[in-house]
């Protein structure tokens, strides 16, 4: 059975960091795209970052861009997102995904795997 599972959430002041991961379980991801998406409280899920699967490209989205780094550790099965500079309107619960069609996936639909998403809390 496929698993994505984050960690790394939490309660942090505006300004701090957190580094959110995604540790794959049950397959071999290191084909896979990955990314990060985010969902508020009355709100549709959003995309927040995606790498492909070498690691060789990102985007992001322009809410948290020059703040929040995806990055990948194929050998660990694992994926991170370092966020800096956080600021009360990312509080949300993130969410990793994956899909095996490789490149820059930006949209909800286009992810088959789907972790069960970490809340991050960000204090004013």
């Amino acid at each position: 059975q496929v698993q994505l599972v984050e960690s790394g959430g939490g309660l942090v002041q505006a300004g701090g960091s957190l580094r959110l991961s995604c540790a794959a379980a049950g397959r071999t991801f290191s084909t896979y795209a990955k990314g990060w998406f985010r969902q508020a409280p009355g709100k549709e899920r959003e995309f927040v970052a995606a790498i492909s699967w070498s690691g060789g490209n990102t985007d992001y989205g322009d809410p948290v861009k020059g703040r929040f780094t995806i990055s990948r550790d194929n050998a660990k099965n694992t994926v991170y997102l370092q966020m800096n500079s956080l600021k009360p309107e990312d509080t949300a619960v993130y969410y990793c995904a994956a899909d095996n069609r490789g490149g820059i996936l930006t949209q909800v639909y286009e992810y088959r795997y789907w972790g069960q998403g970490t809340q991050v809390t960000v204090s004013s």
